[in-house]
This record gives structure tokens, C-alpha cells and sequence, in this order.
């Protein structure tokens, strides 16, 4: 009896041991993955759908001129979104993981365009439908088309803010090709900012993404950006350092480059960072320099998309800028509190 009683004794033991290293491995947490990308020719070559696919994400962001539709005729605008649904790999992208976006310019129907264009109301229905919006969705009925998500699964949540920087903006004005600043214009308009407000009293999600088409942190380049309207740069910087939101991070597109920034002061001591992803057909058809005193490492033309890594097991955010064949241009890393 007891020459049989210890074999099967130590043969239990390590079923038992196998099994808890197994129940150990399963309650691993995997890292969530978001993709970002923005400045899309619909009718041009889109090589950036494989490498997005091969990074197995588990959502898509539009970030602006999602298509160049730059058009008053709402049948060929929806025209031009179909030609994009129909890209097969993107198509097949879409069947697999939830789909955000935002429009910028080009896709909101006129470059550099702002709340006097005509056909704001059609054009973000048009552009609603292409996202898959649900008709009962509130940005369906207000006006602009503006939103929040929460994404991720239990306390793995981020939440995604998508401001529209065209429907209520006020109008620029150009000389020799640089915007002059609007010192009392507005971008987002009162209900925006009230309903932005409103969003980041939310301090449940461990990261708060705020997307906008145009850039937020710039203040030297001479294009679009948050800093034409520099009361409107100040009162966001100013609602977001007031606010509890755990570790917010800015996303932008519009520029047909990809760069990473930082922004420090008083207000955010260990820095705020803006990551703009742009573009996925089109960028700088020549690299040139470019001022800014914000950005951390190079400024990369190239195409281009966002990778955003979550790691929650390591409380640990990576976001790489990525190209063709999946090559890795750029990465940073952030401790998430």
C-alpha cells in the first residue's frame, strides 16, 4: 500500500501545481490595443491596412480627412465614403473591431473649413452612417458630431473623446499663407465646451483619450492648429488640469506627419503628451524642418499610423508610430498612475 500511496501522491501534487500555473497564466491580463491614423485618400494605393491587421487591435480611430470629399453634392460625398468602405482590407478591419472616428476638414466637406460651410448637417449624417453610428445615437440628434466612448472591459477602461474642431468653429483669416490668430473666437462652441465639461467629471477610466482633427499643443507652425485660437487652447488645457481624469493623453491628425509631443508646466509636472498620427495614403512629399519646442524626438513623414499599447498588467502605456511592413518609426513610454 505504501509503495503505491507515494506515486500517486507526487503525481497529484503536480497535476495540482500544473493546474495553478495554469489558473495563474489565464488570469493574465493581455494588452488592449488601439489603432489611430487620419489623412485618407479613398482613391489612393492604402498599404497600412496589413500591418494594422497583423497588430491584432481591438479598435480603430479615425482622426480626420477619413476621405477627401471637398464637396457641396452630399450623393458624391456618400459616393466617396462607399469607395472606402469597399477597400478590402479595410472592409475586413471594420467586420472585426469596433470603428471611432471624427471628421477634420477635407471630410467634412471644405478645406480648412468652419461653421459657415452649407452642408454641415447632411455631411455629418453621411459620415455617421459610415461609422456605423446607431440612429438613436446622441450625435445623431444634436448638432456637431462630437462624442465620448468607453472602451475595454471592466476596470480596463478607456474612455475616448472626440471633439469637433469644424462644425462650430469661427472663421480665420490668411496672409501669405499663415493664419492670423482669432483672439475671441471659438472653436467647439458654448454646448460643446458644456458637454465636454460634463465628460471629464467622469474619473472612473485608467486613461482619458481627447481626439481632435487639428492639433492642440503646437504653437509655431504657421498651419491649423488649437493655438489660432488661443483662448480656446487655454480654457482646454485649463479644463483638463482642473479636472480629476486619470491619465489624459491628446490625439491628432491633419497634418501629413507624425510626431510626438510633451507639454509641461505648473499645471501638468510630469507632462501631458499629444500623439498626431497622419497620414495613412499621403504625407510631406519633401522632409523639411519644422519648429517645435513641444516635440520628443524626430518629426517623421512617412506613412504613418498610431499604435496605443495597454498594459494594464504593468500600469504601463506604449504608443508607437508605425508604417509599411509594420517598421516602428517611434515609441514612447508612459507610467500610468
Amino acid at each position: 500500500m505504501k509503495t503505491a500511496y507515494y506515486p500517486v501522491l507526487f503525481l497529484a501534487l503536480i497535476i495540482g501545481f500544473s493546474s495553478c500555473k495554469k489558473t495563474e497564466e489565464s488570469a493574465q491580463v493581455e494588452p488592449f490595443k488601439i489603432a489611430i491614423g487620419s489623412c485618407n485618400k479613398h482613391d489612393e494605393p492604402q498599404p497600412l491596412w496589413n500591418p494594422i491587421l497583423a497588430d491584432s487591435v481591438d479598435a480603430w480611430v479615425w482622426l480626420g480627412d477619413n476621405i477627401y470629399g471637398d464637396t457641396e453634392d452630399m450623393d458624391l460625398l456618400r459616393s466617396k465614403y462607399d469607395a472606402q468602405d469597399e477597400i478590402e482590407k479595410y472592409s475586413q478591419l471594420k467586420s472585426q473591431v469596433p470603428i471611432y472616428g471624427i471628421w477634420d476638414d477635407h471630410d467634412y466637406g471644405r478645406n480648412d473649413g468652419d461653421k459657415n460651410y452649407p452642408k454641415k448637417s447632411e455631411s455629418k449624417q453621411i459620415m455617421l452612417d459610415f461609422l456605423d453610428v446607431p440612429e438613436d445615437a446622441p450625435e445623431r440628434k444634436r448638432e456637431g458630431a462630437y462624442s465620448s466612448h468607453l472602451i475595454g472591459e471592466g476596470e480596463n477602461l478607456v474612455k475616448l473623446i472626440l471633439l469637433d474642431a469644424r462644425y462650430f468653429r469661427d472663421t480665420l483669416s490668411r496672409i501669405d499663407g499663415a493664419y492670423l490668430p482669432n483672439e475671441q473666437g471659438t472653436i467647439l462652441g458654448e454646448e460643446q465646451w458644456a458637454w465636454l465639461e460634463k465628460e471629464l467629471s467622469d474619473t472612473k477610466p485608467k486613461v482619458t483619450l481627447i481626439a481632435s482633427g487639428i492639433q492642440i499643443l503646437p504653437t509655431q507652425h504657421r498651419f491649423e492648429k488649437w493655438a489660432n485660437f488661443p483662448q480656446e487652447r487655454v480654457k482646454l488645457l485649463d479644463l483638463l488640469a482642473a479636472s480629476e481624469v486619470r491619465n489624459p493623453i491628446l490625439l491628432s491628425g491633419d497634418r501629413h506627419i507624425a510626431e510626438i509631443m510633451k507639454y509641461e508646466d505648473d499645471r501638468f509636472p510630469e507632462g501631458l503628451f499629444e500623439f498626431t498620427s497622419s497620414g495613412l495614403t499621403h504625407t510631406w512629399s519633401t522632409v523639411g524642418e519644422e519648429a517645435n519646442d513641444l516635440r520628443e524626438g524626430d518629426l517623421i513623414a512617412k506613412l504613418n499610423y498610431g499604435l496605443i499599447i495597454f498594459d494594464w498588467e504593468n500600469s504601463t502605456l506604449v504608443y508607437q508610430v508605425k508604417g509599411e511592413n509594420g517598421n516602428v518609426y517611434a515609441s514612447q513610454s508612459i507610467s500610468l498612475k
